[in-house]
């Protein structure tokens, strides 16, 4: 079993000039709605454009600008959350298919499986069950990956062993979607009610973008940590 202490992170597919040109695409499409492209569009216009509609709340033109990224080492968790946001398009890392303990040549003894845990408990901390017994989460997490591979080796397909895998298994995912989706995602995922993981990960993916795009983003603000030394955002508030 390999730990990861809530090593989540991410790859945007698109590099920061290919985001900033859906800008100058969001411009000519905006001009449209006011009649007045009258002017060549360039980026400093196109940024003067986006600031004009985030003061008029007319987000619904973001939606012509899009951003594509990659998380990985998530746990399966992470993506039971994220696949909620309906407006994208996933791609995930499947448990049907992917066949841990090798694929074409399983080596069904010495396979490990990779479990998101959080970073701020001790994975080795003594509990007692019920039933008396005391037993750690990696103890826990270890006999689930045994029992993983006792199905596999009495012949159970992956598609079938899965359904003993935990919410903490490691899960890769894709996901698309537009820029009026993302603000959406990171109001809900950056705030402290968040769940710690995903807040965790989509905190630095703005800041990411921001340093990018912070035109569509710069209104997320930075209000704190909690009480495991985790940050999250809020919108400003609007004059």
């Amino acid at each position: 079993m390999k730990i990861l202490k809530g090593q989540g992170s991410f790859e945007i597919y698109e590099t920061p000039e290919e985001l900033r040109v859906q800008l100058l695409k969001i411009e000519r499409v905006g001009r449209t709605c006011y009649q007045s492209e009258r002017e060549p569009i360039t980026m400093e216009t196109a940024i003067k454009f986006s600031r004009m509609l985030a003061s008029r709340h007319h987000y619904s033109l973001w939606n012509f600008g899009f951003m594509t990224v990659k998380f990985v080492h998530c746990s399966r968790g992470f993506t039971h959350e994220l696949v909620r946001h309906r407006l994208a398009a996933y791609a995930q890392e499947s448990t049907r298919y992917v066949d841990y303990s090798g694929g074409d040549e399983p080596d069904l003894k010495h396979f490990e499986l990779k479990c998101i845990v959080p970073p701020h408990h001790d994975e080795n901390e003594k509990i007692t069950l019920d039933d008396g017994r005391i037993m750690t989460c990696l103890e826990m997490l270890g006999e689930t990956e045994r029992f993983y591979r006792g199905l596999r080796s009495a012949g159970w397909l992956p598609d079938a062993a899965r359904q003993l895998l935990p919410t903490a298994i490691k899960a890769d995912i894709w996901i698309e979607t537009n820029f009026t989706e993302w603000r959406h995602i990171f109001e809900m995922r950056t705030q402290l009610a968040a769940h710690w993981e995903i807040r965790a990960v989509m905190c630095a993916l703005l800041e990411a973008v921001q340093k990018i795009i912070p035109v569509i983003f710069d209104d997320f603000v930075l209000a704190g940590t909690d009480k495991n030394g985790l940050r999250y955002y809020e919108l400003a508030k609007q004059s």
